[in-house]
C-alpha cells in the first residue's frame, strides 16, 4: 500500500473517470445506422486493429471512416458516423472541475487519454461548453493523448514516456483509471494505481485528500 502523502504527482484519465462516457450509445447509435455488431470490434476491454491504428494517429478520420463504410449500408454520411461515433460522449460533471481545481495547488497534475481525432474535439468543445473561458488542458501541467503522442495504454513505454518528459519519479506519482489493464500497465513500472468503478469514484476517492 503507498503512502498519500509521498504522492507527488497525479496522472488522470480522461473518459470514465473525468468524463463521462457510455460505450453501450455509440454500438446502439451504429445499430441504428446499420453496423449491427459493432461492440464486437469496439469495446472497453478490447477492439481491432483499425480503432487500435486510429487512437495512435496512424490512420485518419477518413481512413476510419472508410473501413466503417464497409460495415454500413451505402449512403451514410460522414455526419452520420461521426454522430453515431460521438454518441457515447455524456460529459464531465461540476464536481470533477472542483476536484481538479481542490488539487492543483498540492499535487501536479497531468492527463493521459486514449483517445481520437473525432473524439477530441467534440469533447473539448462540451467542456468549454460547460465552463466558458477555461479549456480542459488549463487544470493541467500538460495533456497527454494518445492519437498526438502515437502511444497509448497500457503499453509501459507510454508511461515511462510520461515520467520521462515530465522527470517524475513513479513511486511518487499515482495513476487513475477504470481500465484494469490500463492500471495493470502503469503498476509494472512501480507507479501507484487507483482504479476507478461506480464505487470507487474521482471524488470518493480524494474526498479526505481536499477537504
Amino acid at each position: 500500500m503507498w503512502d498519500n502523502k509521498k504522492i507527488k504527482n497525479i496522472i488522470f484519465d480522461l473518459g470514465g473517470v473525468l468524463f463521462d462516457i457510455n460505450y453501450r450509445s455509440t454500438v446502439e447509435a451504429y445499430a441504428k445506422i446499420g453496423f449491427l455488431n459493432f461492440d464486437e470490434a469496439y469495446s472497453q476491454a478490447n477492439q481491432n486493429k483499425w480503432f487500435d491504428d486510429f487512437e495512435i494517429g496512424q490512420i485518419s478520420n477518413s481512413d476510419l471512416r472508410n473501413y466503417l463504410r464497409t460495415k454500413l449500408p451505402t449512403g451514410i454520411s460522414d455526419e452520420e458516423m461521426d454522430k453515431a461515433w460521438n454518441a457515447m460522449l455524456i460529459g464531465m460533471p461540476d464536481f470533477k472541475f472542483t476536484t481538479l481545481s481542490a488539487l492543483q495547488p498540492h499535487f501536479k497534475l497531468f492527463l493521459l487519454s486514449n483517445t481520437n481525432s473525432i473524439h477530441l474535439p467534440e469533447v473539448k468543445r462540451m467542456i468549454e461548453l460547460q465552463t466558458p473561458g477555461k479549456r480542459l488542458e488549463d487544470y493541467f501541467i500538460k495533456t497527454y493523448y494518445s492519437n498526438e503522442i502515437h502511444r497509448r495504454k497500457p503499453d509501459a513505454t507510454t508511461f515511462q514516456f510520461v515520467l520521462d518528459e515530465q522527470q517524475l519519479l513513479a513511486e511518487e506519482t499515482l495513476f487513475l483509471d477504470d481500465s484494469i489493464q490500463h492500471i495493470e500497465g502503469a503498476a509494472s513500472i512501480g507507479i501507484n494505481t487507483i482504479l476507478i468503478t461506480k464505487e470507487n469514484n474521482t471524488e470518493q476517492v480524494f474526498k479526505d485528500w481536499i477537504a
